[in-house]
């Protein structure tokens, strides 16, 4: 009988023995590649964690205990464990079960940001409250992959952590990964230990001497604590001829490991000893990204970090491909390379998934990866703006929020030819709230100088990112969203402002009819034809123009609003500070004042589901904008 059917705590571990474990995570592991194979998710980097997650639930006591996961897509597991495992049909789906951590889904679930480098701070701060509460006993897990590591945030923790004496396990989850295989100097030493591993088990007389110390151990009644760290000691001997561990050891944390991350009765003991331990130390686990699905571990790309619908087995992808949005960038950056000597691309750990793989293995000493360090990238990128080059910055529009203070004070403020390209921006979806990319636009809007491109289709994107890399004089961003590029929307023509009219009413004007204004951000410009063409249909009299570049706002919106009986503008971003707000300040600046109505994100953190679920949810797909847009319209009566 299937033990994860009547699972309903990770308190039901405890009287396991560690056969049985390794029975359940082998249960988990296929319960994980036939779920996640359905409903896509981030399959690779859950079944690396398998045995490391049951083995930390089978010793600490979540939630007295906080684990928390950096980053919580490698939660999948402990949801499991936790009683969940009935809900994993619903995974990244509406009103279902989060692909990352959740505190609305349990007490076990501590954080919920999708953000990386961030759970040593919360750690500090958690043991921190415990001390002050009288609980200075309990322990705080922090489970930190060896990509997060490469944030500098995690070393602001560290240096906070290893000053006092409180219960925090940091286990250093080495799998060499993040999207792709992590990069920089800390990377090299994390690999060199992980790399001892092999070699430590054929050191001569290893495994003999390692099971007479166990015989010898047990005669004498050692058991627990005792007999571990007397057996760490005898293992210690033999690695420390091969292994140098001073790299955690000088920021004066204890460390234990590196530890086969795939070996319950190994994960076992260490977490048993880290949890009797009094004060602060790292376990480092060395694990495999998609252990035990070899399409998986054979993905030289990305090791099925985070697939869409696939075939269980094979692990083929189901469904048709077509041409995004990403593909399209790619291709116009590898042309920009070729055209241009001084482009270089930066990346934050992100290569792959932002389209710079084809520039790096092109130009591989114009390519850059800081690992995930979104604020070093765009200092870094300042200083090669500073030394006559044109740096692309490619990052999720989500990962700008974290360089927010460098765009503003290390770029713009010294003026510095800097192009940020922005994947994802907008609604994204079942990634969750903390994916979606719907703030880039509230923030870059008010960095003095910049200019900020919504392309439409492919075809603007290519025009507005060759138009963004001509730019010398000041920073500039080009945003697009996740997902396919769909058809193109051709202009009927351009203004000599730069501008796109896209619809224009037929027929002469009557003023018994009002003019409608309708200003189109980008994707969202397909819907705004179609809503306005369907109302021209029913007697309205809209006008749509896509701007093209959004920010700063053009002069002649100014005038053509000033013609016009109402303003409406449609953006994939929040309300508040936008596209819609920028341009409602231009027009009062210019004493314009047509009414102005915004169809934008509210002001919430928007909750995983399909783009067109949530688009749906807060009024803006074609059919909720036609009817805003067709009530407005009557109120100018």
């Amino acid at each position: 009988m299937s033990r994860l059917e009547h699972l309903t705590s990770p308190a039901e571990l405890k009287g396991m023995s560690a056969d049985e474990l390794e029975r359940l995570a082998r249960e988990i592991r296929e319960f994980l590649i036939q779920k996640v194979s359905a409903t896509g998710g981030h399959l690779g980097p859950n079944l690396g964690v398998v045995e490391l997650t049951v083995a930390l639930h089978a010793v600490f006591d979540s939630p007295s205990d906080p684990i928390i996961f950096d980053t919580s897509h490698q939660s999948y597991v402990h949801k499991i464990l936790t009683g969940r495992s009935g809900q994993f049909d619903t995974l990244r789906k509406k009103d279902g079960l989060s692909g990352y951590t959740s505190r609305s889904e349990s007490d076990h679930d501590w954080t919920e940001s999708s953000h990386a480098s961030a759970a040593l701070s919360y750690a500090d701060g958690l043991s921190k409250a415990k001390v002050l509460q009288g609980h200075a006993d309990s322990n705080v897990v922090a489970v930190v992959g060896d990509g997060a590591l490469t944030g500098g945030m995690c070393w602001e923790a560290l240096n906070n952590i290893a000053e006092g004496e409180r219960n925090v396990t940091i286990v250093v989850n080495d799998n060499g990964r993040s999207y792709s295989p992590t990069i920089g100097g800390f990377a090299r030493n994390l690999d060199n230990l992980r790399s001892q591993i092999a070699s430590i088990r054929i050191q001569p007389g290893y495994d003999e001497v390692m099971e007479q110390g166990k015989r010898t151990l047990k005669s004498m009644g050692w058991v627990g604590e005792r007999a571990f760290g007397a057996m760490k000691m005898v293992k210690d001997g033999i690695k420390h001829q091969v292994v140098p561990t001073q790299m955690f050891q000088d920021l004066g944390l204890k460390y234990v490991g590196p530890i086969e991350g795939h070996d319950i009765p190994s994960l076992l003991s260490a977490f048993t000893y880290a949890h009797q331990y009094d004060g602060p130390l790292i376990i480092h686990v060395a694990t495999e990204k998609g252990h035990g699905f070899a399409p998986a571990v054979n993905d030289i790309a990305d090791q099925m970090h985070s697939t869409g619908v696939i075939d269980p087995v094979t692990g083929e992808a189901l469904g048709e491909a077509r041409p995004g949005w990403t593909s399209v960038f790619s291709e116009e950056l590898l042309r920009a390379g070729h055209e241009r000597e001084d482009i270089v691309a930066l990346t934050a750990a992100m290569a792959g998934p932002t389209g710079l793989t084809p520039f790096a293995e092109k130009f591989p000493s114009r390519f850059f990866d800081v690992g995930i360090a979104e604020q070093h990238a765009v200092t870094s990128a300042a200083g090669m703006a500073l030394g006559g080059l044109h740096p692309v910055v490619a990052v999720y529009s989500t990962f700008l929020n974290r360089a927010f203070d460098q765009l503003l004070m290390d770029v713009a403020l010294i003026n510095q030819p800097v192009t940020f390209v922005l994947d994802r921006a907008g609604v994204t979806g079942s990634d969750g709230a903390s994916h979606n990319g719907v703030w880039d636009m509230a923030l870059t809007s008010i960095v003095p100088g910049i200019r900020v491109a919504a392309p439409r289709d492919a075809d603007r994107l290519r025009e507005e990112f060759q138009e963004a890399i001509a730019v010398e004089t000041g920073p500039t961003v080009v945003r697009f969203p996740k997902g396919d590029v769909g058809d193109p929307v051709t202009e009927l023509r351009r203004t000599d402002g730069g501008s796109d009219i896209l619809v224009e009413p037929a027929g002469d004007a009557d003023e018994d009819i009002p003019e409608v204004l309708l200003v189109a951000i980008g994707e969202f410009s397909k819907n705004a034809v179609q809503v306005a063409r369907e109302l021209n249909d029913d007697g309205a009299r809209i006008t749509v123009v896509d701007p093209r570049w959004i920010i700063p706002i053009n002069p002649e919106l100014i005038d053509m609003a000033a013609e016009a009986d109402l303003v409406v503008v449609y953006e994939d971003g929040v309300v508040r500070g936008g596209i819609g707000s920028a341009l409602s300040e231009a027009l009062s600046a210019a004493e314009v004042d047509t009414p102005l109505r915004r169809l934008a994100f509210p002001d919430i953190f928007p909750p995983h589901a399909s783009r067109s679920e949530l688009l749906a949810e807060v009024g803006l797909d074609a059919d909720s904008a036609r009817e805003s847009i067709r009530e407005w319209i009557e109120g100018l009566a």
